[in-house]
């Protein structure tokens, strides 16, 4: 076993991409700078941007500081080991625990996509499949709050349209934390679900497909191109949450981008002033994914065999009939427990997706 010197520790993990443990301490203390500036709370927009840039950075850090420290905790137990042959025995364990460390550092620094430190706007709509793909669609929403509430991050219900029958036709949800958007993104697609179901008295096995949309919540500052004339603005009475308030008055809110045909819609808001200008944040988010999905697709159109990815492509495939699986038509993973992936145990499919796009796509 080779291991580097005490003073190298820091220095491997300033290599560069994933890690720059320099460059990221110094952006931290730039942010850091920036939170003690005078006014600096006025603009709660962009405080609340940097305070989350910051969140994220130090997601970051902590375990590399962590892993920093191990690696130099054990160049020092080697040390000792060459003395005590009964320590050296320890060693096997620390190894192991450092390049788990250092794994889930190279799958943090595949985070490195402009927009992946952004909150999350996910978006699910009930697709083929009659009343089992409203349900199916619902089942999702819950899937998706499930693996936010377990990784601690901040959930917010912008919009839910009820099916009559059972389940929703849409929602949108948005998610915040570290890293929201990069983990989230490989979600947007066709979600297929194979089951029995149970809205069929004749016992009949039912494919239900629904699809997700995940784009980033941007910060003010970044532009989006975005024309007053380019929008069709539906105002309605909200259907959902929200007290007697919202259902007495055409407070919810629907623009449709004409150029692009992208529709959003809020109602989370008691005000059909607020329920617009959330509106108008879904919309700038969603054709930043566009943009950020053409840039993609123009960088992966040498693998000629990649897969199709994105809002609109079959990601993966759910199925309770014949029997328990999960499998995800990109990377090949692959769970045999239905039940505990949509209780929220998604992140082995998050992490796979990241390395496949690692990877080249080239699978």
């Amino acid at each position: 076993m080779s291991i580097r010197p005490r003073a190298s520790a820091t220095a491997f993990f300033n290599c560069g991409t994933p890690f720059d443990y320099a460059g990221k301490k110094a952006r931290e203390a730039q942010l850091e700078e920036q939170m003690a500036a005078p006014g600096f709370w006025n603009d709660q927009e962009r405080s609340r941007a940097v305070v989350a840039e910051l969140k994220s950075l130090r997601a970051i850090l902590k375990p590399m500081e962590a892993a920093i420290k191990s690696a130099d905790d054990l160049a020092a137990m080697v040390e000792i080991a060459r003395e005590d042959p009964d320590f050296a025995a320890e060693l096997p364990t620390e190894v192991e625990r450092l390049d788990k460390l250092v794994e889930e550092l190279e799958l943090k620094g595949l985070l490195n996509g402009p927009h992946d430190a952004c909150d999350a706007l996910l978006t699910i709509n009930a697709r083929d499949g009659g009343t089992d793909a409203n349900d199916w669609a619902e089942m999702l929403l819950r899937m998706y709050l499930a693996w936010a509430k377990d990784h601690g991050y901040e959930t917010e219900l912008l919009d839910r349209q009820d099916n009559e029958q059972a389940g929703i036709n849409s929602a949108t949800i948005a998610i915040r934390g570290p890293m929201a958007y990069g983990y989230l993104k490989g979600e947007s697609g066709i979600h297929r679900l194979v089951r029995i179901s149970p809205f069929n008295a004749e016992g009949k096995r039912q494919t239900s497909f629904a699809a997700v949309d995940v784009s980033p919540d941007l910060p003010d500052e970044i532009e989006v191109e975005l024309r007053e004339e380019d929008i069709v603005e539906q105002v309605y009475r909200a259907s959902g949450p929200g007290g007697q308030h919202v259902n007495k008055t055409s407070s919810a809110v629907r623009l449709l981008h004409v150029p692009t045909g992208v529709t959003v819609s809020c109602q989370s808001e008691r005000s059909q002033h607020q329920n617009r200008a959330m509106a108008l944040k879904m919309l700038r988010a969603r054709l930043a994914r566009i943009e950020e999905e053409k840039r993609e697709a123009e960088q992966a159109a040498k693998y000629k065999q990649m897969p199709k990815t994105g809002f609109g492509a079959q990601i993966r495939s759910y199925f309770l009939h014949p029997e328990q699986r999960v499998k995800d038509t990109r990377t090949g993973h692959m769970v045999g427990s239905f039940h505990s992936v949509l209780d929220g145990n998604i992140q082995d499919f998050l992490d796979a997706y990241l390395r496949w796009r690692a990877s080249g796509n080239k699978n």
